[in-house]
């Protein structure tokens, strides 16, 4: 099954502009060209046809196309910093084009840019920008996809209640326009929305449905979306203790990931399998696959990788009592955590120090890491606004409320409650509480 870059809305141009030492069917040939290169996985070949496509086209149209082109396969790659300099250069093409279609495919770009540096506030930023243009033909085509990549930087940062909105938005777009490819790469992202907040049905529900949306329209589309799938299946099938699936998933999607070079994608699945021999006890196969995982993590500059690598290390070193190399290993990930801004990963950090201390009986320490956990807790909004329980603090079935605030769902059914009570309580002003 071919693979292709898919710039996001892949818009037709209304007209060529310019003209240079290569006319404008040159430039759409060559660009074709490094399409049909860039399926049969010749990526470096590609890549030189589009780079000289750059040097010698004047036809702006055709370079902001091919622009698009070495976005996404950068992304694809791995290669983050050059995707973020060439999504750069093509925010200028479209300027130059005077185009609010071209604008808005430039600014998404430049978001998810952002993004897989793990720079969620700027990502937001630019999302914002992408929403605040006018309406344009490309706002419906691309209206999803800016949502989308908004609900991954709130997911990010651990603001939920507002990676929800975005994510449901999303989904909506790809309903109202029967965009099946949009709605598998949300289902992806809800999939890991629910595992991080330890609703763990959920977090195989939607990486499933992922996976048939794939088997059932999926026969044109990028092996990358099956390998997606397969992964947020095998995180979930992990967490679920089913670790022979979460192996069958995580291999399936390895060996897509090894075909194509997809270099973020097989960071991800060593990271899933040295968890998997983590939650077998086999600690001796899981230290070379995290150290797999954080080479890769380090070299294409994903941080928050880098953090979750890091917190299944210091769970091995406390699982063998090196409790010294634990604390060292979360000191490093702790630093991580907040320049990228993952107050979950915080919280998990100072939980895993809060137990050390405990054990060490340095009861300063101690005080500290408890203080910042419930800091990170209410931060994080982590708590069921009925029950006051913390959420995600174990495996629990939980329901999101129109608003997008999330509470338990035995505590809805028991309440039976028709309005959100944090919504109800957020809406009092201070003195007629």
């Amino acid at each position: 099954m071919p693979r292709s870059p898919e710039p996001p809305g892949s818009l037709r141009p209304r007209a060529a502009q310019g003209s240079g030492r290569m006319g404008q069917d040159q430039t759409k040939q060559q660009i074709e060209k490094g399409l049909q290169l860039y399926q049969s996985n010749q990526t470096e070949k590609a890549l030189h046809v589009w780079m000289k496509v750059l040097e010698k086209s004047a036809d702006l149209v055709g370079r902001f196309r091919v622009l698009g082109c070495l976005v996404t396969a950068h992304s694809e790659m791995g290669r983050y910093k050059e995707m973020l300099k060439f999504a750069v250069v093509q925010i200028d093409t479209a300027r130059e084009l005077e185009d609010a279609d071209f604008l808005l495919e430039s600014y998404l770009n430049l978001a998810r840019s952002n993004e897989k540096l793990c720079e969620f506030h700027k990502t937001i930023s630019y999302c914002k920008t992408c929403l605040g243009l006018p309406g344009t033909r490309a706002g419906a085509q691309l209206g999803g996809q800016v949502s989308l990549s908004m609900g991954n930087a709130f997911l990010g940062l651990s603001l939920f209640q507002k990676a929800l909105e975005s994510f449901e938005k999303a989904l909506r777009y790809a309903h109202n326009n029967d965009d099946a490819m949009l709605e598998c790469r949300v289902c992806c992202s809800l999939g890991s929305f629910y595992a991080q907040v330890k609703d763990y049905e959920k977090a195989l529900f939607f990486p499933c449905k992922a996976a048939e949306l794939v088997s059932d329209y999926g026969k044109g589309w990028s092996l990358k979306y099956r390998a997606m799938s397969q992964y947020h299946m095998a995180v979930a099938y992990r967490l679920l203790g089913h670790l022979g699936s979460a192996m069958e998933c995580c291999e399936e999607s390895m060996k897509i990931a090894l075909q194509h070079g997809d270099r973020p994608l097989q960071a991800l699945c060593l990271l899933c399998f040295a968890d998997i021999h983590r939650s077998r006890g086999d600690l001796e196969t899981a230290f070379p696959r995290y150290d797999s995982a954080m080479s890769i993590m380090t070299e294409i500059g994903n941080r928050l990788g880098q953090v979750q690598v890091l917190l299944g290390v210091a769970k091995c070193w406390i699982a063998r009592k090196a409790l010294d190399k634990a604390l060292d290993a979360i000191e490093k990930a702790q630093d991580l955590a907040e320049e990228v801004g993952n107050k979950l990963s915080q919280l998990k950090l100072h939980c895993l120090s809060e137990n050390i201390y405990r054990s060490k009986g340095l009861q300063r320490e101690l005080r500290t890491h408890v203080v910042r956990f419930h800091e990170c807790v209410e931060e994080t909004e982590l708590y069921c606004g009925l029950c006051g329980e913390s959420i995600g603090e174990r495996n629990s079935r939980l329901q999101a409320l129109p608003c997008s605030h999330i509470f338990h769902l035995r505590c809805l059914q028991r309440n039976g409650t028709r309005s959100c009570p944090n919504c109800r309580r957020s809406s009092m002003k201070p003195g007629f509480v």
